[in-house]
C-alpha cells in the first residue's frame, strides 16, 4: 500500500532511505536545508518540501535523519506534528532518544527511535537491518512501509532501546576491527602476506569463535563462568605470551591491553577457574 512519506535530511543515509521508498511506490516528499540535494530525488518522482514544516504537512510518517538529535529537533521545532509518526533514524544515545520521545509526545506525534544497521550503499538490500523502538502501535502500522529501507525489527517499547542495541552492535564491530588491527599489525612485522592470513586463516576462525558466543550470553544470564575449556588462568598466560611476542616483533599491543588488564585483575581475585564470560562481571 503506497503511503506518504516525507524524508528530512538527505546526506548520504537520508537520500538512500528515501530514493529505496520512492522505489517501493511510496509518494515521498523530501526536505534538505541545502536544497540542490533533493534534485535527483525530485527527477524520480520525489516532490521537494520548501520548509520542514512544509514536508511534514504533507505526510502522515515523518523519517528523520540528520546530523543529531538537536538538528532533529531545530528542524522539527515549527511544525504541525500532531496526529503524525516521527521515525527518527538520526544516531544518538539512548537517554537522547527518550528525551526526544517525550518532546515528540508532547507535540502530539507518535515516536519510533530507530538504529540503521548499514551503510547508505546497503540500503534496500538484504543486508541492511534498521532497528525501531517506541510506540508499538506506529511500528505496527508503517512496518511494510520501512521494509524497503532494510528489513524492521522492532525492539520494544521503551525509546532508547534501538539506539542502546545500535551502540552495542557497534561496540562487538569496534571489537572485532581491534582485533584485526593487532593481528595484521604482527602479521607484517613478520612480512607475511596479510591478503592470504586474512582470507585462509583469521576469517574461517573468527567464524568460529562467533559460534560460541550465544553459548557465552547464556553463561552471562545464568551467572555462572565455570568452563570446561580455557579459564582465566590459561587465558592470564596466553595473554602475557601475546604481550611478550608483539614486544619482541616491535609491534604496539594497546588495542588489546585493557582486555589483558581485566583478565588479570580478575585471576588475582581468585576466580581463575572461571571461562572469559565471568568478564562481565568486571564490566
Amino acid at each position: 500500500m503506497s503511503e506518504n512519506i516525507s524524508v528530512l535530511g538527505l546526506g548520504l543515509m537520508g537520500a538512500a532511505l528515501a530514493d529505496s521508498l520512492l522505489a517501493a511506490g511510496h509518494r515521498v516528499t523530501v526536505w534538505n536545508r541545502t536544497a540542490d540535494k533533493a534534485a535527483p530525488l525530485v527527477a524520480k518522482g520525489a516532490t521537494r518540501g520548501v520548509t520542514p514544516a512544509e514536508a511534514v504537512e504533507a505526510a502522515s510518517l515523518v523519517i528523520v535523519c540528520v546530523l543529531d538529535y538537536p538538528a532533529t529537533k531545530d528542524i522539527l521545532r515549527d511544525a504541525s506534528l500532531d496526529g503524525r509518526v516521527v521515525a527518527n533514524l538520526t544516531t544518538g544515545r539512548p537517554a537522547e532518544a527518550r528525551e526526544m520521545a517525550s518532546w515528540v509526545a508532547e507535540r502530539g506525534a507518535e515516536y519510533l527511535d530507530g538504529g540503521i544497521m548499514a551503510v547508505p550503499q546497503m540500503i534496500a538490500t538484504p543486508g541492511a537491518l534498521i532497528l525501531y523502538s517506541g510506540s508499538e502501535q506506529a511500528y505496527d502500522r508503517y512496518e511494510q512501509a520501512f521494509a524497503p529501507m532494510a528489513r524492521p525489527r522492532y525492539v520494544g517499547a521503551e525509546p532508547g532501546m534501538a539506539a542502546l542495541l545500535d551502540l552495542a552492535m557497534l561496540t562487538g564491530m569496534y571489537g572485532q576491527i581491534a582485533g584485526f588491527l593487532e593481528a595484521a599489525a604482527l602479521v607484517t612485522s613478520a612480512k607475511y602476506p596479510l591478503k592470504d592470513f586474512t582470507a585462509e586463516l583469521l576469517v574461517p576462525w573468527l567464524n568460529a569463535m562467533a559460534a560460541q558466543q550465544p553459548v557465552w550470553a547464556e553463561k552471562i544470564e545464568s551467572g555462572d563462568h565455570r568452563t570446561e575449556v580455557s579459564n582465566l588462568e590459561v587465558n592470564r598466560a596466553g595473554m602475557e605470551n601475546l604481550a611478550r611476542a608483539f614486544a619482541e616483533q616491535g609491534v604496539g599491543l594497546d588495542l588489546l591491553l585493557p582486555m589483558k588488564t581485566i583478565i588479570d585483575r580478575r585471576v588475582a581475585r581468585g576466580l581463575a577457574h572461571e571461562g572469559l564470560s565471568g568478564l562481565i562481571e568486571e564490566l
